[in-house]
């Protein structure tokens, strides 16, 4: 019998209608309810749709600004329920006497097979209750390892979303919304029944606390992917999928390692797959700073099997010798991924550097999930590097021993365990005796996140402002960089090899190196990402470009850093092969030597590129006085906050002593440029070459007549008066057994910047 012409659309009609809720106009609405901790909550739950990957569309985004800026409070009530409503799968209803009732929502009820999909409940809360808010289903089970035919009849499973930015529990408000997550096993028509309750026996009576739904679970098929670079080869990308309603693939609830639940993107390899529903995608894809986003779309459909990308670059460092690496990167902890995987493996955090292009990556274990991950310590690169992506496991003092006085990142370790236990629970409370430990066995040490706890209201750098050093970055470093300590061989080195930076505010970070610097100091500089901690978009959003002579590995990397042959910053511009006269960058001890004051001429590679339009983002300039860490300042460095006006043009500075001499603009297309500047030293001095707010060179050290770098008397009365004020900070966190380490220290620290204000007024009188 021939089929009928009316079936295909009959069919039509079906997928379309399946899974479509209640019209809005039936759903329960809020007559009353306060306004100002409704706006409140609303931007948490829209804040929680984009961290999910399921945004508002974008006429609904705008339409849902408008009902907030309503000066009408039933205006803003309705015009808010109106928009969240689409998207509710669910309303819930609680009265006074904390009965549950549940009805239908307006959102249809579609999943992606083997996926997850997310919705908004709807809650009407009469009660007032501040209980957490639960959902079941009969049909539900923990499916992951489950195969159909050993529970047939459960084949959804379902999570309420009480995760920050929202909080555990019900606020107490009249109305709010809530995130319910569901995953689909199957494909098809697949019925599930959902009920809640905020608590045993507040289920209403009648089953109303449930509601019956037909969900239409879209067959998912496995799309190969074909990554390419530059050159033709196989390689790693990072790829961002999105549908038409802008729905991120794979749903970002619930992901497992490699793929991270905080990332709107996946890393593929060549060869590897994705599973996608059929649809219409838009997908941008990249391999880090270094290379150019590409957004293709594409539709999905019986036919596809694979899909082909070849990445763009429009610089490769390495290809003259300068190899990217991120000093500071973790695999557990900072609330995305603590328990119960206990973080990630080595494996996980590979994809990542790789599909970021970055050469080296230093997972540093620290205080949550110590215990596991210090297994992964190896003192050698891992076994799951594949050249030139290296990937090593050291430490960074976090969360335990002398996290109070400042947190420190210890690289190329030999031994992960300070002497006399096994854990993380018996290490130093002062910095020093830490550093102690780490530089006799050879390691390259330094404060994290530098600019915690150094702020100041100033924008000016330098500035003379004392800081309150009440926090976590480069605070105890004040101290440290007057210390030597023995070395491996025993010889002297200096306590503290760099400083941290790009990862907090540029000012702060600079300040105080460019201080420490006009006394005489030689801390360097390393780029890093506090990935996931800071920074958890990506890995390699601060790095270090080192150059090497030879073959990259680990530990020429990390003294390429020690003795300042690099540079930091985004990577979306960078400073190459910056010389005084020929005395280059980090080669020797990096000072040029003059019998007299003279014109000395800096040259420089340098390139970097913007995009044509400004992003909106960085449309305005972020103030540097506090509070910084909001949306407005963050990133603290990027190649965008040193766009000039609406130009393509960033300025290159000069640096001597903390402040720009010389200046040029260059075009930021991504064309590699030579430049020359002629600047006149008539002290001895350190220069340095940078683009605020995206990179900054190590600096030249050039002696005039033989003497030491005492550019400034006020630098080193502010190194002193800072010191003065860190000690009265910290003193409180130490034990009584390190109290008399601590005084010497500090006592140390405060003679030796008396000295070198003696020193700097000679000079200055010269």
């Amino acid at each position: 019998m021939p089929s009928s012409p009316l079936l295909p659309a009959l069919a039509a009609a079906a997928a379309l209608w399946l899974g479509r809720g209640a019209l809005a106009a039936d759903f329960p609405q809020s007559a009353a309810v306060e306004i100002q901790p409704l706006k409140l909550q609303v931007q948490r739950v829209v804040e929680a749709m984009d961290y999910l990957g399921f945004p508002l569309r974008g006429p609904d985004r705008h339409a849902l600004a408008s009902a907030l800026a309503e000066e009408d409070p039933a205006a803003l009530r309705d015009g808010v329920q109106s928009v969240l409503d689409r998207y509710a799968l669910c309303g819930v209803e609680i009265n006074p006497e904390m009965r549950v009732k549940v009805s239908r929502g307006p959102a249809a009820a579609v999943l992606p097979e083997q996926g997850w999909g997310q919705f908004l409940v709807k809650v009407l809360n009469q009660s007032g209750t501040t209980a957490p808010l639960k959902a079941f289903s009969p049909q539900a089970a923990s499916l992951h390892n489950a195969a159909p035919e050993d529970i047939p009849n459960q084949w959804i499973d379902l999570q309420m979303f009480q995760d920050q930015p929202l909080a555990p529990t019900l606020s107490g408000l009249e109305l709010e919304y809530r995130i319910l997550q569901l995953y689909s096993r199957d494909a098809g028509a697949r019925q599930a029944s959902l009920s809640f309750n905020v608590g045993q026996g507040t289920q209403d009576i009648g089953f109303r606390n449930e509601v019956d739904l037909l969900f239409n679970c879209q067959p998912t098929r496995g799309i190969v992917f074909r990554v390419k670079d530059e050159n033709g080869q196989p390689t790693t990308a990072g790829f961002e999928i999105r549908d038409q309603a802008n729905l991120v693939y794979p749903s970002q609830a619930k992901r497992r390692a490699p793929d991270f639940a905080f990332h709107p993107q996946i890393y593929r390899g060549d060869g590897e797959s994705v599973r996608l529903p059929a649809g219409q995608y838009h997908i941008t894809f990249d391999r880090g700073p270094e290379s150019i986003a590409q957004r293709r779309q594409v539709t999905i459909d019986s036919n596809t099997s694979e899909l082909a990308f070849k990445v763009q670059r429009w610089i490769d460092p390495s290809l003259m010798g300068w190899w990217s690496g991120d000093h500071h990167i973790h695999a557990a902890g900072c609330a995305h991924y603590t328990k119960p995987t206990e973080g990630v493996h080595a494996s996980d955090m590979q994809r990542h550097i790789m599909g970021e292009d970055l050469k080296i990556g230093a997972n540093l274990t620290w205080g949550p999930c110590f215990d596991y991950q210090k297994q992964f310590f190896t003192g050698a690169i891992s076994e799951t590097s594949q050249y030139p992506y290296l990937l090593r496991y050291d430490i960074e003092v976090s969360g335990f021993g002398s996290h109070e006085s400042g947190h420190l990142c210890l690289l190329r370790l030999k031994d992960q365990m300070y002497p006399g236990g096994t854990s993380s629970q018996h290490w130093p409370k002062l910095g020093l005796n830490t550093l102690k430990w780490a530089k006799a066995q050879g390691a390259l040490v330094g404060p994290a996140h530098s600019g915690w706890g150094l702020a100041t209201p100033s924008t000016d750098l330098p500035n003379y402002e004392i800081p309150p050093f009440d926090g976590i970055g480069a605070n105890e470093y004040i101290a440290d960089v007057t210390h030597q300590v023995p070395g491996p061989s025993g010889q002297l080195v200096p306590a503290v090899d760099f400083l941290s930076t790009v990862d907090t505010p540029y000012i702060w970070e600079l300040n105080i190196w460019y201080h420490t610097l006009n006394v005489g100091f030689r801390t360097r500089i390393s780029g890093e990402t506090d990935f996931p901690c800071i920074y958890g978009e990506k890995v390699g959003l601060g790095r270090s470009y080192v150059h090497l002579p030879s073959k990259l590995n680990y530990d020429d990397w990390c003294e390429g850093i020690r003795v300042g042959r690099n540079y930091v910053g985004d990577g979306k511009s960078h400073l190459f092969a910056f010389r005084a006269d020929q005395q280059a960058m980090g080669e020797g001890d990096s000072t040029l030597r003059l019998t007299k004051p003279a014109t000395v001429r800096l040259t420089a590679q340098v390139a970097a590129l913007l995009p044509e339009k400004i992003n909106p983002h960085f449309s305005k300039k972020p103030s540097a006085s506090p509070p910084w860490g909001g949306p407005a300042a963050r990133p603290f460095w990027s190649i965008e906050w040193a766009r000039l006006g609406e130009s393509r043009r960033v300025p290159v500075e000069v640096i001597a002593n903390g402040f720009p001499i010389a200046r040029r603009e260059i075009e930021a297309d991504g064309h590699l440029q030579d430049l020359s500047f002629d600047v006149p030293i008539t002290q001895s001095s350190w220069v340095a070459l940078r683009i605020l707010q995206s990179s900054h060179t190590n600096p030249i050290f050039i002696e005039v007549g033989a003497q030491p770098i005492r550019a400034s008397t006020k630098s080193a009365e502010w190194c002193a008066a800072s010191t003065r004020q860190c000690r009265r900070q910290k003193e409180r966190f130490m034990d009584a057994d390190e109290i008399a380490d601590f005084n010497a220290a500090y006592d140390h620290a405060e003679q030796t910047y008396a000295r070198l204000i003696e020193e700097c007024r000679r000079a200055e009188a010269r």
